[in-house]
């Protein structure tokens, strides 16, 4: 269902289509787009619990610049449609689960590569086609099991000193895993291909995680705001494996800048894949979140314990020097900072209270 997009056409102005736009990073992107007073179309089946509120969120502040389609990514017809009236498109919409993909495997590839591809036919199809960026995920490197890491108290580290030092750069070969790492996998190919075969002007960034304001986390997914989400309500927190797995986590606003860049760098990164995370400097570990976010609510976490989870990687931090380079990224927000912002954001959004003196010793 269509709200008000017909006005940006009648207008003369073409909008850009965020697919997945009502999410967490879609939403972010969105407002800062809008800020800066582009229009913009959200595209999404508000399947995901909560993103009615971020749309309703970038309704209200952004009244003359936000449309909206309801649909799924699986309807070719409306997203052909969609991507017809584009200036540019941001495809974010995916199913996001590993543990969903091994589920379902049909409808993860139908969501993550199936409709991908449609979106890539209809761009093609304009005589002029707009850039595309594409979310992709570390995932497409696979679990890394042929490098060898160590455990350095509460974080494992890699004995490769060149990967200690920058992290996993972008000319590692490419070893998909799990239904959701093909289907995620797959589409980053093709998005490239595009580039390549048909001159579709695209750009990959392979995520690590982002965590962030207007982030629902859930134990499959975005895992830094279901930690703290947790935490703020008094409940269990499940951890599979050991804890010391590290990830270089972004904060959202610093993942947003990178999208921009990419859409306004395109001519320059176009056909090109990079790394998107928080590098060495937010290379952290699932346990030492944790003992933030305690010290964040001010008492002791309930934790649990289950076995890995298929395709998990014990490391992966991104080496970010050549997005930096290219993109012209500013030094991430340290972590630290960011979880105390997401922490301020999810205790003000879901009238909860922060951990007393412990909070106010957290960095501002």
């Amino acid at each position: 269902m269509a709200d008000h997009a017909a006005n940006h056409s009648a207008a003369g102005r073409r909008p850009v289509l965020i697919t997945g736009g009502a999410g967490f990073i879609g939403a972010n992107l969105a407002d800062a787009l809008a800020a800066e007073g582009r229009d913009v179309l959200i595209y999404d089946a508000l399947l995901r619990p909560g993103v009615e509120a971020n749309l309703a969120w970038l309704k209200a502040r952004h009244p003359q610049r936000i449309a909206a389609v309801t649909a799924d990514v699986r309807d070719a017809g409306s997203l052909a449609a969609a991507a017809a009236e584009a200036s540019a498109v941001v495809h974010l919409a995916a199913q996001v689960a590993v543990t969903t993909s091994l589920a379902d495997p049909v409808t993860d590839f139908a969501v993550n590569l199936g409709s991908t591809v449609t979106l890539l036919e209809a761009l093609r199809r304009r005589a002029d086609p707009p850039p595309l960026i594409f979310a992709s995920t570390n995932k497409v490197y696979g679990d890394l099991a042929d490098l060898t890491f160590r455990r350095d108290g509460e974080a494992y580290v890699p004995a490769d000193p060149e990967i200690l030092a920058h992290g996993i750069g972008e000319e590692r070969s490419l070893d998909f895993h799990t239904p959701y790492g093909c289907s995620k996998g797959g589409a980053d190919q093709y998005v490239l291909d595009y580039a390549r075969s048909f001159g579709v002007p695209t750009c990959v960034l392979r995520m690590s995680c982002i965590y962030g304001p207007r982030q629902m986390g859930t134990e499959d997914q975005g895992w830094v705001a279901h930690f703290l989400i947790r935490a703020l309500e008094g409940r269990p927190i499940t951890v599979y494996g050991d804890g010391c797995q590290v990830r270089d986590v972004l904060d959202v606003g610093d993942a947003v800048a990178a999208y921009r860049a990419a859409l306004a760098r395109i001519g320059a990164v176009r056909g090109r894949a990079y790394n998107l995370g928080g590098g060495p400097g937010n290379a952290v570990s699932l346990r030492q979140v944790l003992g933030a976010i305690e010290a964040i609510v001010g008492h002791p976490l309930d934790l649990a314990f289950e076995g890995w989870r298929a395709g998990d990687q014990r490391y992966y931090v991104s080496d970010t020097r050549r997005a930096a380079a290219d993109l012209g990224l500013a030094a991430p927000l340290l972590w630290r900072r960011g979880l105390a912002r997401l922490a301020d954001w999810l205790a003000e959004s879901r009238g909860l209270r922060l951990g007393g003196a412990a909070r106010q010793a957290m960095p501002a």
